[in-house]
Order: structure tokens, then sequence, then C-alpha cells
């Protein structure tokens, strides 16, 4: 496609993300960022002219990813899955 050319729009609540990085690696790493904050679709990637890589990512910006739990949360096990107090 050529750069002046006008792109297609995503559906209305959605963003097209491109990523280009040097590799393969760092592409995936900003990706997965933007799926703890956004609901996503599957990301497409592709050669970058130079060598890198290009990724291609559809977020979902009317609904949030689901909430990261953090460390201590995700450390104390679900309640009601231990002694009660009662028990020995």
């Amino acid at each position: 496609m050529d750069r002046n050319e006008p792109e297609a729009l995503p559906p209305p609540g959605y963003a097209e993300v491109r990523i280009v990085a040097a590799s393969p690696d760092a592409a995936r790493m900003v990706a997965d960022v933007l799926r703890h904050c956004f609901a996503g679709g599957e990301q497409r990637s592709y050669p970058a002219p130079g060598g890198g890589t290009r990724l291609h990512l559809t977020v979902d910006t009317a609904h949030p990813a689901e909430p990261a739990r953090s460390w201590l949360a995700a450390s104390r096990p679900p309640s009601g899955a231990g002694p009660h107090a009662e028990e020995p």
C-alpha cells in the first residue's frame, strides 16, 4: 500500500497498533504490555524493511483487559481454601 493512500479505519472502539522493533522478542514484549491494558486479538508479525520485525495488533479500547492481580493478592490462597478458624 502506498503511504499516501488512506488506510481503512478499524471498527469503532478498536485501534490498530503497529510495532516495529529490531527483534521479534522486543516487539512481543511491547505487545504483551498492551494486552495487559486492553483486550485484543491475535497479533500478526511481518519482516520489517532493513531486517527487524513489524508486529500488528488490534486492541479493543472499549473493553479493558482483565485486571492484573498484584503479587501480594496472587500469593494469597483463595478464600475458603484453608482451614476454618474452628478447625485444628
